[in-house]
């Protein structure tokens, strides 16, 4: 029975010890594994810290004067961003609680598969935030037109990300 892990996607793949990446990198499974958690450790860092100044300057928001003067949508848009800012600071914490629930339990292939998807499902909430508060700001500081207008230009930017900038360099031949 042959044993598999999970790539950075979250496709089976066959272990670290036998693949050609692996054998670039010289790591055994278990170190493939740890990087691997390494890595989702510092990109967790690097998007709580941008979710965190979002969600304060979300929660700032409210106790402005001008916060009593918005429309009924711009209340709803704004209490969706704040559940969603919400939804994500708990997102990010949720791998790391994970990671400690399960630290010495010989589970790291589990912890890695698990954080992976949790920091993608992260990472689509807080562009959903990014793309709100866009169009929030310009909905409350210009109007409602210039609103839908930045929150499309957000998110089309975002599907770009998401879509067409890691498929640049693609075809290219690796370097070794």
């Amino acid at each position: 029975m042959a044993s598999h892990s999970m790539d950075e996607a979250g496709a089976a793949a066959p272990r670290a010890e036998h693949s050609g990446a692996a054998q670039e990198r010289h790591e055994t499974e278990a170190e493939r594994q740890d990087r691997k958690f390494n890595d989702i450790l510092q990109e967790l860092r690097v998007v709580m810290t941008g979710t965190q100044l979002i969600t304060g300057f979300l929660l700032a928001v409210a106790f402005q004067p001008k916060f009593a003067e918005l429309e009924a949508g711009e209340v709803v848009l704004y209490l969706v961003l704040v559940v969603l800012a919400t939804t994500a600071t708990m997102l990010g914490l949720a791998p790391v609680i994970l990671h400690r629930q399960l630290s010495g339990k010989k589970q790291k292939d589990r912890v890695v598969r698990i954080a992976n998807t949790l920091l993608l499902i992260l990472l689509v909430v807080v562009s959903l935030v990014a793309a709100g508060v866009a169009m929030l700001i310009f909905d409350v500081t210009v109007n409602r037109q210039a609103g839908y207008v930045a929150g499309g230009v957000a998110l089309l930017l975002l599907l770009a990300f998401w879509t067409v900038v890691p498929r640049i360099g693609r075809h290219e031949p690796r370097r070794r």
